[in-house]
């Protein structure tokens, strides 16, 4: 009796992760699929506004960690994780304003042409449009502006070639 219980339980589970999995794929896909079209239907105006917003407030933040003397930040953020916290948290404070946009856009973009919001693909494209090109352009524009002060010698706040840590330490800049 209970071999065949645990048989029939085995069954159903695969049965069910089974369909989770069709289920999820056909998510997955349809997400492709939509995002994939997206630029040449309506509201393709968000294709350029929102990678344009991160990236600015990318460079801004990049430009700050440069004067700062700072380590590049997905470096920092994926190595050093007694500063993890604290470079997320300022991220995420940079980013809120890109992302709210980004997501009330896409919700209604959703609305008005599939009368419905997906709620993954809101996430999708909110982490394609904002959160990647502020990852990707925040640390190279922070060695540009850390190669330029460095050779005008304006390292910042304080003495000329010397630049500050996250702990308000100075140091030497070579």
């Amino acid at each position: 009796m209970l071999s065949r219980y645990s048989t029939a339980q085995g069954m159903i589970i695969s049965n069910l992760s089974g369909d989770v999995l069709d289920t999820v794929g056909g998510m997955v896909a349809r997400g492709w699929r939509n995002f994939l079209t997206r630029p040449s239907g309506s509201f393709n105006f968000r294709f350029i506004l929102q990678p344009a917003i991160a990236s600015l407030t990318a460079i801004r933040a990049g430009l700050r960690d440069g004067k700062a003397g700072r380590p590049a930040f997905l470096w920092e953020v994926v190595t050093s994780s007694a500063h993890r916290a604290g470079l997320l948290q300022e991220a995420w404070k940079a980013l809120r304003t890109p992302v709210l946009v980004a997501a009330s856009l896409d919700a209604i973009y959703q609305i008005r042409i599939h009368h419905w919001i997906y709620p993954l693909e809101l996430i999708f494209t909110v982490i394609l449009l904002a959160v990647i090109p502020y990852i990707i352009l925040r640390g190279p524009v922070n060695r540009v502006a850390r190669f330029l002060t460095r050779k005008t010698g304006a390292a910042g706040p304080g003495d000329p070639g010397r630049v500050r840590d996250r702990n308000g330490k100075s140091r030497l800049v070579s």
